[in-house]
């Protein structure tokens, strides 16, 4: 039989042509802690029964790569899918959104759902998961895929499926059981070992491992105030009549999207409007306003129409860029050898609190300014003071810290946390992970204001959200306010922008294949010109033409 040279950690490793990942896998097993579950041929994601039939480069990933960790829970959400269609027939499991380190989903069944219907849910998981059942790939013809789907009253899927410009899909089969969630699945079952399945009124949340710590789960942590928020844009999606790509995509083939984007840039102006109106109803004690969120929130342009909110009640804003207390570069050098420009260690947080303090106190202070050119701190000339209708409004990714603002009484601040959390979904079985629209607009505003190619983006992104792990989501729940800054149409507008630029990291980069995901994903949409969109909108800050001056 023909040999094919797998090109493997920099060396030639022969196999009979059609050997399958899976096999050639076993000879690496021992470099990995985990199972490998996925792996990638010349740039391109394969799951493990894929056959190998000519010379070709070889990755595999095992559960600590970001690959292996989305592998391992999609097909979690894979069998829990299987484990509730066994037990309750007529039951319709939604996958809506993470939260606490998990995936919250809704089950619905003919009365409410109660925690002892989850735990029998969980207990045939561990069932299945022990009975390690092959879970295999098959192509099939989407018109085949759509009778599929059809029989079993998938509409949502069906729907999407008539609207995909392709030939084929792949459906995942284990046992009975099937579904198409656009992506890889494991080997098998049997590599699903460390999950739980917790009741969380009204819904329950799937918890597994986190990819720095594959082998157990991460302590359980409340977030009531961001699943608030989400709940909060499943009823915006509600209003607009729109939870999921085919229905979005329905409005734009019926010329009603700009209906659409009316109401969601609606929905927007009234929730700032609302905050504007808490700082207002505690202005006597209100002073400070923080403002803080992941990259590519929309932080700039909901601060410039939260000003205006609070100017057409009477209130002015003084504006503090952290960016101006950076300690003098010659001081950060001799905190580490390698400067992390997003500690708050970099900060001059002494010199901040004591304006803070004075400011408070009713004195008027000169606000420094920090030039990067030479790396130190010098006088602006412009003076900043609170008064009576005047407060303060600073943003930067440690405005929710207390060590920034700890000379400030906690009752005379508020804080306000923002962040893109989609409303809109691919099908009741696939969500749109939240990272991956703000990864987008990223791509986007870098290019369009950066000079920065959708590669390097893509390249730096995992460290960006690094920072925010360390930096930002520890402190949301102390938030005050959440603002929900995504748009349920942006993804459709966003497509036109970002496809030329990821299309552009060609199959000879490692980005590529994420860029080829991201291609996927923005291909389900159709596209929506950005002519209808208003001039102050948050998608503004990414795509151009805003009314605003960043």
């Amino acid at each position: 039989m023909d040999k094919i040279c797998a090109n493997i950690n920099g060396e030639c490793h022969y196999y009979d042509k059609g050997t399958t990942l899976l096999e050639i896998s076993k000879d690496f097993s021992e470099y990995h802690e985990t199972p490998i579950v996925a792996a990638i041929i010349n740039n391109d994601i394969k799951d493990m029964s894929t056959t190998v039939m000519r010379d070709c480069s070889i990755n595999f990933f095992d559960l600590s790569t970001e690959v292996g960790f989305k592998v391992y829970q999609r097909s979690l959400i894979f069998i829990m899918l299987l484990a509730a269609k066994e037990l309750f027939p007529n039951g319709k499991v939604i996958v809506e959104h993470s939260l606490s380190k998990g995936l919250y989903c809704e089950f619905h069944l003919d009365y409410p759902l109660n925690e002892q219907d989850v735990k029998a849910v969980e207990s045939r998981m561990h069932e299945i998961v022990e009975e390690d059942l092959p879970i295999t790939k098959k192509t099939v013809p989407v018109e085949e895929a759509i009778k599929i789907f059809e029989a079993i009253g998938e509409n949502e899927k069906v729907k999407l499926m008539k609207q995909m410009k392709r030939k084929t899909v792949n459906i995942y089969y284990c046992g009975d059981g099937y579904d198409y969630l656009y992506r890889t699945m494991v080997p098998s079952t049997g590599y699903l070992k460390t999950f739980e399945l917790r009741y969380y009124e009204p819904g329950m949340i799937l918890r597994y491992p986190l990819q720095e710590e594959p082998g157990k789960l991460p302590e359980f942590v409340e977030m009531p105030k961001l699943g608030k928020v989400f709940l909060e844009a499943e009823r915006w999606a509600e209003i607009v009549e729109c939870d999921f790509i085919g229905r979005l995509n329905e409005y734009v083939e019926g010329g009603e999207i700009n209906n659409v984007i009316l109401v969601a840039e609606a929905l927007h102006e009234k929730k700032i409007a609302e905050i504007a109106d808490y700082i207002v109803g505690g202005i006597n004690r209100f002073k400070i306003i923080l403002v803080t969120g992941p990259s590519s929130s929309g932080k700039t342009t909901f601060i410039q129409r939260l000003s205006i909110q609070l100017k057409v009640l009477g209130i002015n804003t003084i504006k503090i860029s952290l960016d101006d207390y950076f300690l003098d570069r010659e001081k950060m050098s001799k905190l580490k050898e390698k400067v992390d420009f997003e500690s708050i260690d970099v900060l001059d947080v002494a010199l901040f609190n004591e304006h803070l303090k004075r400011m408070m106190a009713g004195e008027e202070i000169e606000l420094p300014h920090f030039d990067f050119r030479t790396g130190k701190q010098v006088p602006s000339g412009r003076k900043a003071q609170i008064g009576q209708r005047k407060v303060v409004l600073i943003e930067g990714i440690h405005a929710l810290n207390e060590k920034l603002t700890a000379s400030v009484p906690r009752h005379n601040k508020v804080k306000i946390h923002i962040s893109a959390m989609t409303q809109i979904a691919i099908d009741e079985h696939s969500r749109i992970p939240t990272t991956d629209a703000r990864l987008i607009r990223r791509i986007v505003r870098d290019s369009q204001f950066r000079n920065r190619d959708a590669r390097r983006t893509i390249h730096m992104w995992p460290s960006v959200m690094r920072g925010e792990e360390k930096n930002i989501f520890p402190y949301s729940e102390d938030a005050d306010v959440m603002f929900n800054s995504a748009l349920i149409y942006e993804l459709a507008v966003l497509r036109t922008f970002a496809v030329p630029l990821l299309e552009a990291i060609g199959p000879e980069y490692p980005e590529h294949m994420e860029a080829r995901r991201l291609i996927r994903l923005l291909s389900y949409f159709y596209p929506v010109t950005d002519a209808e969109i208003p001039l102050n909108s948050i998608l503004r800050e990414f795509i151009g033409k805003s009314c605003f001056f960043y």
